[in-house]
């Protein structure tokens, strides 16, 4: 077959947007045997921030045949999550691998991990079409709503093409494009059309914004980052079955919190979150912290380099982990504001809207990937859906808008937990939380929360401090070794210590620790037995707060959860939506 460099007049599904969430969306439809294109403006690979990934990640990339590529690419092992808040004493501990030595996640240079993704689609057959940048949407005169071709821009990569050159000749049963070849220097223009249209162009968002304009910025996270590069600092867990974990930290102002992320080209992702407000309230002389100068270049011109090595003062955890020997990358320094934001539809009549382009939570959870990978293998579902009948578009694109809602909620609702402890308790963090996707996304924690009264349909405000102090528990200070110890405990049978069974009434743990102490004689009135009570209920708390979100952690949530009377079909092959008789 002869190669072009030139997109085609005509795909069947266009993705536009080459990150994880466009890549993931083309492998999957690819291997569907769908006709699918991308187009990604810039080159690959490309910087993004973003380098801590969760365990789900393996599950996903499981399914388009990717796992094993990312397990040998030689990225840092990341066994789990240390995190530290002001009112404990120590940092608490999120183990990964407690449920099996597999069950790591990585910390990744995203320019490498990205490009992975985007040449594994290649290997899927997605045409993939670098230096393409989409101009313009046109729509249906018939129906405004539903786009059905883009106007682009592209830049000719060197003769012959490499990585791999797209066919000419497209599968998809409309005429090929046949043009004349440029040359390599000139920027051409051209048209593509397409059944369905992913947009997956990240916080640039070209649907939400530029056309839907109905991306809602989360008031209540409106916050900056500021994050740079340094090497030759310290370990955090070194030696330990704890080392490649990253370090997050809450701010001793309580006006945010720090990141530490180790990563295999020998550079640490060390960067703060903090309130735009107090941010941009900050003196223009800021105090500095106990490092030597020489540790990080700060140009006078440059007040961003300046606030940010103040701010990292007020993380003393991570200010040891840089030790005096560690020193900042010049020019690395980099800044981000605005980033937490949804909307109230991530589809429509022939287009689904996937990642960071529909929608992003505060990077504390670290779930920007998964969601990424999560909406865009619901995506490429529905449209497999829609194209072999198995629903109608419209049923196909309002799935994907829910199942996009749900586990942002879920997302959201933890990390709104984690500032309840940053923050003061007098700021307003319930403002975003939209109580239809909440319904959905917490039923089977609603009667935990509420007891035996009716509150109704919809939830009350005491239901959702509830719901958040609930999740409080994810980020309490226990570790492995604490959940072991109580693993001996006859008293405790394995349905109370296992992170995948369903959500338990606390009421029940009250009961099973009044068990134990009439069971060893002691009222715990003694401090070393109200302490021992005092732990076994946050280890158990613990556990019933991360079976909340790890339904997500498994791509199969996809399969077992129904919306509107639909699950995913998760076989090669088959890849759809099929009925179950179930409905929410």
């Amino acid at each position: 077959m002869s190669a072009s460099s030139l997109p085609p007049k005509c795909t069947q599904v266009l993705v536009i947007g080459g990150g994880p969430a466009g890549s993931y969306a083309a492998s999957a439809l690819a291997r569907e045997g769908i006709d699918v294109t991308v187009f990604e403006a810039s080159k690959f690979p490309r910087y993004h921030v973003g380098e801590s990934l969760i365990p789900s990640i393996r599950h996903y990339l499981r399914f388009i045949g990717a796992e094993e590529k990312l397990a040998n690419y030689g990225f840092i092992r990341k066994p789990g999550s240390a995190i530290k808040f002001n009112q404990y004493k120590r940092e608490g501990y999120t183990d990964f691998v407690a449920l099996g030595h597999a069950n790591n996640a990585w910390n990744v240079v995203r320019s490498e991990f990205d490009h992975l993704l985007m040449n594994h689609s290649r290997s899927c057959g997605a045409k993939v079409y670098e230096q393409t940048k989409v101009e313009s949407i046109d729509f249906s005169s018939t129906d405004p709503n539903r786009p059905i071709s883009v106007t682009w821009t592209h830049v000719r990569p060197p003769a012959p093409p490499s990585p791999p050159a797209s066919p000419i000749v497209s599968r998809f049963p409309w005429p090929p494009f046949s043009a004349s070849q440029p040359n390599a220097s000139e920027s051409i223009t051209g048209t593509t059309s397409f059944t369905h249209v992913i947009d997956a162009t990240g916080r640039a968002g070209i649907l939400s914004n530029e056309y839907l304009k109905n991306r809602h910025y989360n008031a209540s996270l409106k916050n900056i980052a500021v994050w740079g590069y340094w090497r030759n600092v310290g370990t955090y867990g070194e030696g330990t079955t704890r080392q490649g974990a990253p370090w997050f930290e809450a701010l001793t102002n309580e006006s945010g919190w720090a990141w530490f992320i180790p990563l295999h080209n020998g550079t640490t992702s060390i960067g703060i979150v903090m309130n735009k407000k107090i941010y941009d309230a900050q003196t223009k002389s800021p105090t500095s912290p106990s490092f030597p100068s020489s540790a990080a270049p700060n140009p006078t011109n440059s007040t961003m380099i300046a606030r940010y090595i103040s701010n990292l003062s007020l993380a003393p955890g991570l200010l040891k982990l840089i030790t005096e020997s560690g020193r900042m990358d010049e020019g690395s320094v980099k800044s981000a504001s605005d980033f937490s934001y949804s909307a109230p539809s991530y589809a429509g009549n022939g287009y689904r809207i996937v990642g960071d382009a529909g929608a992003f939570i505060d990077p504390f959870f670290s779930s920007g990937v998964h969601l990424a990978l999560t909406s865009a293998l619901s995506a490429a579902a529905t449209i497999c859906a829609s194209i072999r009948r198995h629903c109608s578009e419209s049923t196909a694109a309002d799935w994907h808008t829910r199942r996009v809602s749900t586990s942002y909620t879920r997302f959201q609702v933890v990390v709104l937990s984690a500032y309840k402890q940053i923050r003061s308790q007098s700021d307003d963090i319930l403002s975003d939380i939209d109580e239809d996707n909440y319904d959905r996304a917490f039923a089977f924690l609603r009667p935990v929360i509420q007891g035996a009264s009716d509150m109704g349909a919809r939830l009350s405000e005491t239901e959702l401090q509830k719901s958040l102090d609930f999740c409080v528990n994810l980020f309490n200070p226990t570790s492995l070794e604490q959940q072991e110890r109580l693993s001996q405990c006859r008293s405790f049978g394995k349905e109370l210590l296992d992170v995948a069974g369903p959500v338990v009434d606390p009421i029940i743990f009250e009961n099973t620790l009044h068990v134990e102490q009439n069971r060893s004689g002691s009222d715990g009135s003694s401090d070393s037995d109200s302490e021992k009570v005092f732990e076994t209920k946050m280890i158990l708390n613990k556990i019933n707060a991360r079976r909340v979100v790890h339904s997500e952690y498994a791509i199969h949530n996809l399969e077992s959860e129904p919306i509107g009377g639909y699950v995913v079909r998760l076989e090669r092959g088959k890849l759809g939506l099929m009925r179950t008789s179930y409905t929410s």
